[in-house]
């Protein structure tokens, strides 16, 4: 097996606890059925997946009122009340990270699907965010994950030869796409379960 020198992290859903019902279900009155029907079909993970691609706040959220103005008060919410749905760091993986990072083994980047407008306030909440080698966000590039060629963009800025990189996202969807390229995906459900499958590639925490 080549020797792995770079691991690539995924922020939110790895390192970050970030949910939009943390916001909604309080919208919704603790009602799980609409607070779930809105965002599946008002303010929709494609719908914000594309701020994660640099198209404005602002605009993006015009938009969408003026195509559900019925749910004006609700759409502004979610940019309005972002922040709120920052709950906080995974610990377990953050433990993780910095004992990469202490090991002076690997070099330590991340990639993530975030809008540049929002990114600002995860980097002042979260000290860890300033222990990368580097970040490369997607709404800084006008491009996102799964697309091809966000992977290639962080393997030509962070100077990263595929096959000797882990790229771990709880999403599966990225992790298949990043293993097209060459790059060795680990699908991401728990620090516990993200230990283990580093354990696979030689890579073991003191």
């Amino acid at each position: 097996m080549t020797k792995i020198n770079t691991i690539i992290f995924d922020l939110g859903g790895v390192l970050i606890d970030w949910n939009p019902e943390y916001v909604f279900l309080e919208v919704f009155n603790g009602d799980r059925e609409k607070m779930r029907w809105f965002l599946e079909h008002i303010c929709t993970s494609d719908w914000n997946e594309n701020q994660d691609t640099g198209y404005p706040i602002a605009q993006a959220t015009e938009d969408l009122v003026k195509q559900h103005p019925q749910y004006e008060k609700e759409i502004r919410l979610f940019y309005g009340d972002w922040e709120r749905m920052l709950g906080g760091a995974i610990q377990g993986t953050v433990d993780i990270l910095k004992k990469l990072i202490d090991s002076k083994q690997y070099k330590v980047v991340a990639l993530t699907n975030w809008s540049a407008e929002t990114f600002p306030i995860a980097q002042e909440k979260f000290d860890f965010l300033q222990w990368f080698e580097g970040i490369l966000v997607s709404g800084e590039e006008n491009t996102r994950k799964p697309f091809e060629d966000i992977y290639k963009l962080t393997l030509s800025r962070f100077n990263i030869e595929a096959d000797k990189a882990i790229f771990i996202d709880d999403n599966l969807r990225n992790i298949e796409a990043a293993n097209k390229l060459g790059i060795h995906g680990i699908h991401f459900t728990s620090a516990e379960n993200l230990k283990d499958q580093l354990k696979n590639y030689n890579i073991q925490l003191s």
